[in-house]
């Protein structure tokens, strides 16, 4: 017997319906608690929390370097974070603490990641690649006698699912095309169109997905992540395009400097307060204040000499590809290149110092320069420190001294000795060996002497070798590129204080490509923000943070040069 007051309540399936809908809202799809990571006692994520439900589209945003990649190979369990020691924190998967050991444990719960570089097979088709690894067989009499390893691909099938991955995207994409027949937007596409087949997926994460498509592309990419998140697959959503992260997302979340800087409902910020959270520096605010004053003081002064004339300039550098990029650089400044990662700011120097496919004009002194040939831009009076010390910069088997001195051997014939009245030249050892120790201790690099092998030193130590390389040569005008990545905070300031000392003392035009938009404003004359492969604009260094990233982001910035 039931108590009187007791009345029973009949349960229609709206009810239900509705009753799972809130219990759904009630518990996140996902949590990423207080997370860790430190890389060799490089702390990189700091109790970093993170929540997303059900059709829910977030948008995670930073600048290089805040830790965005790093927090979702954590959630995607990539390999190097097993290989490094682990993470901290905790992972809760629909209510469950989950440990995912490899991404095929993340795919298997439901969690797909569109990479940035794509990770397709190129002798095969589109519909190849939408199903592999998952491709429906069907049986026949060898495979009913021996075993299933022996049945056939159902091609109806894997034509049927992957054309029903491909309409769900609003795009049209021939399936039977090779993957290296294709123009780079529909390889994207096919990327996506693979993680939407998966039957259990329930959560998708976009690695700046819309960097390599056009405009169209892009909004049709951008309609269909709203369909995907209306059927309840929700997203993470990492883009530096903050007007895309305000057009279709529910929250922006922003991380710097491995933290939770902030989480807002986009209705509750704008593009502008978003670039202010990403590119803020509490700790150094003053002193870059101070040396970005300084710098633009120094600007006024220096006259419009343009000692370096690009225009229209075109290099074909995988993933740093440059469209149409001109600029001129004034004698004797610092002039920084800035943007965020495979907007095509490392493809400038290595277009213009011929180690990729280049065109357009580049003239130096109002003199043309040949961009396919290294050895005549070097004999001009170029040098270039790339952002590839070991594969480009180093001998690595060789010696510091020997290093040092290679390029000015090479291209100007000096540290050489002449014999026999000039009949051959041999190595001048002693020469070799005063101009490296000069820069070993200008530099301090630490090493045992100017005998040590180049390989058998640490990162940032190889180079300040490369930067010792680039200075022997003596140039007029020297590009670096990434001069501080991979190095400690101590040595950063003596690269960059030398570039500096450098520049000023022996009248060097310098020309500066980095990620670390800090690093750029404390030392360059003026700053240039690549985009696209092209120019957003130019600023001084005295200029708001905030319109920085709004170059980065692809939006015009007032008082920016063009």
């Amino acid at each position: 017997m039931f108590p009187p007051h007791f009345k029973e309540r009949v349960i229609l399936p709206s009810d239900r319906q509705e009753r799972q809908q809130m219990e759904n809202a009630a518990t996140p799809l996902l949590e990423m608690r207080n997370i860790k990571k430190d890389f060799f006692g490089n702390q990189v994520l700091t109790d970093i929390n993170l929540t997303l439900r059900e059709g829910e589209v977030i948008g995670l945003v930073g600048e290089n370097g805040a830790g965005k990649s790093t927090l979702m190979k954590i959630l995607f369990g990539a390999d190097v974070i097993r290989e490094t020691g682990g993470y901290g924190g905790d992972i809760i998967l629909n209510g469950q603490k989950v440990q995912f050991d490899s991404p095929f444990d993340a795919i298997a719960a439901g969690i797909g990641m569109v990479h940035q570089e794509f990770s397709l097979i190129p002798g095969f088709m589109a519909q190849e690649n939408i199903l592999l690894n998952r491709e429906p067989k069907k049986g026949n009499i060898v495979s009913q006698i021996f075993s299933d390893r022996m049945d056939t691909l159902n091609w109806n099938e894997i034509d049927e699912r992957a054309s029903q991955a491909i309409e769900k995207m609003g795009v049209r994409i021939d399936k039977d095309m090779l993957i290296s027949d294709m123009p780079v937007g529909h390889k994207q596409f096919t990327e996506i169109a693979r993680e939407i087949d998966r039957d259990n997926v329930r959560l998708l994460v976009f690695d700046e997905p819309t960097a390599v498509l056009t405009e169209s592309e892009a909004d049709i990419l951008l309609k269909a992540i709203k369909e995907l998140a209306a059927s309840g697959i929700a997203i993470i959503f990492i883009s530096h395009r903050l007007q895309e992260v305000m057009d279709i997302c529910d929250r922006v979340v922003t991380l710097r400097d491995g933290k939770t800087i902030r989480d807002v409902p986009v209705s509750q910020t704008n593009v502008s307060d978003i670039a202010a959270s990403m590119v803020g520096r509490t700790v150094t605010a003053e002193h870059l204040k101070k040396q970005a004053e300084l710098n633009a003081a120094e600007t006024e002064t220096l006259p419009d000499d343009y000692v370096l004339d690009v225009k229209n300039l075109w290099v074909d550098m995988p993933g740093e590809t440059v469209r149409d990029v001109s600029f001129k650089v004034r004698r004797g400044e610092i002039f920084g290149i800035g943007g965020l990662a495979g907007q095509g700011k490392l493809g400038v120097p290595n277009g213009i110092m011929g180690l990729y496919p280049a065109g357009g004009e580049a003239s130096f002194d109002g003199r043309p320069l040949e961009m396919g040939n290294a050895a005549s831009v070097l004999k001009e009076g170029l040098a270039f420190v790339s952002e590839d010390r070991r594969g480009v910069g180093l001998l690595l088997d060789e010696s510091l001294d020997w290093n040092i001195c290679f390029s000015a051997m090479q291209v100007k014939g000096e540290y050489l000795k002449p014999y026999l009245g000039g009949l051959f030249k041999l190595r001048d050892e002693k020469a070799m060996r005063a101009n490296a120790d000069k820069y070993i201790d200008m530099l301090a690099i630490k090493c045992t002497g100017s005998r040590q092998k180049a390989k058998e030193l640490s990162g940032g130590n190889q180079q300040k070798v490369c930067l010792a390389k680039a200075f022997s040569l003596k140039p007029k005008l020297l590009f670096v590129s990434e001069p501080t990545r991979g190095i400690d905070v101590g040595a950063k300031a003596i690269v960059l204080d030398t570039l500096r000392k450098y520049n000023r003392e022996n009248g060097t035009t310098i020309v500066m490509v980095s990620s670390e938009l800090e690093e750029l404003r404390s030392v360059c004359d003026r700053v240039a923000i690549v985009a696209g492969g092209k120019v957003a604009g130019i600023l001084p260094p005295r200029e708001a943070p905030e319109k920085f990233a709004m170059l980065m982001s692809g939006l015009s910035a007032e008082g920016a040069e063009r």
